[in-house]
């Protein structure tokens, strides 16, 4: 007959402790990943993804909403807009956040942290500010998304509410992206502040 089976009593405790330090490596990891995620979204809390702004004409009269998203590279602006003259418009951000009818001039120049000359096609600029035109059908209708890669809801000079805010501009013509200060783009028709 073969001798009786006996365990080592160094086995089971070491199988134990081995059991009881997975346990607690376990227990570590999912805190720490419980405190990541509450981390990530509190910093996404702080940080503004997208606002909507309400456009208004000279008259007090809202025109539609732009949201503004942020994105990887700036911000995308999507229109959706009534009661505009049919054709193309420059839109544009603009360095203070008043719209002041009549004329909207309390809004201020063009929004231009890097004190550069207006128009993509212009050697000395362009403004931060600056975007592409959009179009208004012969409803007055304009459903369209512009984007700006040159600003951000973030923080920074080149943030949309550094300095107290800006402003969001429709003018009554088209930009030529080239003639310093604003395109030759005419009267400023729509205005919609950007606040926090």
């Amino acid at each position: 007959m073969g001798q009786p089976a006996f365990s080592d009593p160094h086995d089971s405790i070491s199988g134990r402790g081995l059991a009881l330090k997975f346990a607690i490596v376990k227990k570590a990891r999912l805190t720490l990943a419980a405190l990541m995620l509450f981390a990530l979204a509190f910093a996404n809390a702080a940080k503004t993804t997208n606002i909507k702004v309400e456009l208004k004409d000279a008259q007090g009269k809202s025109v539609g909403i732009a949201v503004i998203s942020q994105k990887t590279s700036g911000v995308a602006i999507r229109l959706d807009l009534h009661g505009l003259p049919p054709g193309k418009h420059a839109i544009h951000f603009h360095q203070n956040a008043s719209c002041t009818p009549p004329d909207f001039e309390s809004a201020g120049p063009h929004f231009n942290p890097d004190h550069k000359k207006h128009g993509f096609m212009n050697p000395e600029g362009h403004h931060a500010g600056d975007m592409n035109n959009f179009s208004v059908d012969s409803n007055g209708n304009a459903k369209a998304t512009v984007l700006d890669k040159d600003v951000s809801l973030g923080s920074g000079s080149h943030s949309l509410f550094s300095n107290g805010g800006t402003a969001l501009i429709i003018h009554a013509k088209a930009d030529d992206m080239k003639t310093d200060p604003a395109g030759n783009s005419g009267d400023r028709i729509a205005c919609g502040p950007i606040a926090k």
